[in-house]
């Protein structure tokens, strides 16, 4: 690349958006709105010479174009989550859910036990059925029985906050939403990024989850928590208060057996048979097809001949979910996309320059190429951009600006991205902003403040995250 760039009126417009969203998300503030003002604006620049109407239309239709590029870019991703939630409704409907978890209440003996069988349980569930709905099947189930053990509503809170919202979502290794969506911004394969997002969400929520359990039991020492009351009996009524289906038991076997199958075949592929190796978009086809599957088998087990039409309730449930997750997402992705020149290109125009490609070519010409600092500096960006809550906001932004300053500088674009993406998701995702939803379901199902949830987890988290800062940079 020529370190001489030309900067536009679009460039500042776009560079001045981005200050203007992260100036939103510092002060709490939802950032769609100023996403979509970039997208029209950029759109009646790239019509500049035109006329004012037409330019105005432009603007218009870019709007709806980005929009449309974003919603066709992330829909497998909302698809495959959609199928799991639904499949996973299936199975709440005739009980098979708790019966799926409830073998490993036998494993939990003490405290210690309770904190880190709860918090695998939570990871595993989370992996395949995505964090939110993980918290109330292994919260509700899982936590009278580990507060009856002697841990601490708080020490329930933490571990399926940071197993769940934070290591589980960030590494997202198996639906590869957070993924896919890091990966288009930052135009690179999944399996690039993948790779690295599982080192760093296993590095930040290792070193998190040692840290938060040894203050947990400091604090049990001291009296600072305590075990909170459960009558007798109280576990034993959530089960009894759940119906059974009739092959109940039978789905509660198959469902785990076919997804750990499937997720065999994936790793088995990777490491021994790399000729026909199944990642990326076949990865999530794979496991989505698995799961339609074993959605139709649940529904129609259970209700039969109404699973005709109990099929479409579930779906429903499922898509509206993924909805409520990436509505919001859409319209800053498709701001953020238009950052790529290959994404500008299609929407604005062949003779588009990649703005936020341009702005990172400039950026690193004038402050050199130090992987230190541009490894901490892409993982600050991801936690701004994780403050508004919902952990995937704030992806695009550290996809795109990780490949324009990884690629000016030659540095390790997948690397940088996978920094951004595990510190956005670990503070936004559910551990870190009391005003996430993640934080707010992990709370509420173990009885606990959502801040001081927050304040236990800070000093975790913040040290995982800068030791994986570190080994990004060496890793560079």
């Amino acid at each position: 690349m020529n370190d001489y760039v030309v900067l536009t009126a679009s460039h500042w417009v776009y560079v001045a958006v981005i200050i203007l969203i992260l100036l939103f998300i510092a002060f709490r503030r939802e950032v769609v709105v100023p996403s979509l003002v970039g997208i029209f604006i950029l759109g009646i620049l790239a019509a500049q010479g035109q006329g004012i109407v037409d330019q105005l239309i432009n603007g218009l239709q870019t709007l709806f174009a980005a929009l449309l590029n974003a919603g066709i870019e992330l829909f497998d991703i909302m698809l495959i989550i959609s199928l799991m939630v639904a499949m996973l409704k299936s199975l709440q409907a005739q009980g098979a859910d708790t019966l799926m978890v409830a073998p490993v209440k036998k494993l939990m003996v003490n405290p210690t036990t309770a904190f880190f069988v709860l918090g695998v349980m939570t990871y595993i569930a989370a992996t395949f059925f995505w964090p939110t709905p993980t918290t109330a099947l292994v919260g509700v189930v899982l936590i009278p029985v580990a507060i009856r053990m002697g841990l601490p509503a708080m020490g329930a809170a933490v571990a399926i906050s940071l197993f769940g919202h934070g290591m589980a979502l960030s590494g997202d290794l198996v639906i590869q939403g957070a993924t896919k969506l890091t990966a288009t911004s930052a135009n690179i394969p999944t399996g690039e990024i993948l790779k690295y997002t599982a080192l760093f969400s296993f590095i930040v929520g290792g070193i998190a989850i040692a840290i938060a359990f040894f203050t947990i039991r400091r604090d049990m020492k001291k009296g600072i928590l305590k075990t909170a009351d459960v009558k007798d009996g109280q576990d034993e009524d959530v089960d009894a208060e759940q119906k059974q289906g009739k092959y109940a038991k039978l789905f509660a076997i198959l469902v785990p057996a076919m997804l750990l199958a499937v997720v065999s075949i994936l790793i088995y592929r990777a490491i021994s048979d790399q000729e026909h190796v199944i990642s990326g978009g076949d990865a999530t086809a794979f496991m989505g097809g698995t799961s339609l599957i074993l959605l139709i088998l649940s529904t129609f087990g259970h209700e039969g001949s109404k699973g005709l039409e109990k099929i479409i309730e579930h779906l429903r449930e499922g898509f509206y979910f993924a909805v409520k997750i990436f509505a919001p997402v859409i319209p800053i992705a498709g701001f953020f996309f238009l950052g790529n020149p290959e994404n500008a290109a299609e929407i604005l125009g062949e003779d588009t320059p990649g703005f936020l490609f341009d702005w990172g070519q400039m950026i690193a010409t004038h402050l050199g190429d130090s992987p230190l600092i541009t490894s901490f500096g892409i993982a600050f960006i991801g936690m701004l951009g994780g403050l508004d809550g919902s952990g995937f906001s704030g992806l695009p932004l550290t996809g795109a600006l990780s490949a324009a300053v990884g690629n000016a500088s030659g540095l390790n674009v997948a690397i940088l991205a996978s920094l951004g993406q595990v510190a956005g998701i670990f503070v936004g995702g559910g551990t870190l902003a009391a005003w996430a939803f993640g934080v707010a379901a992990d709370s509420g199902v173990s009885g606990v403040k959502p801040v001081e949830l927050v304040r236990r987890n800070f000093i975790p988290v913040m040290a995982g995250l800068f030791v994986a800062c570190i080994i990004g940079f060496l890793l560079m």
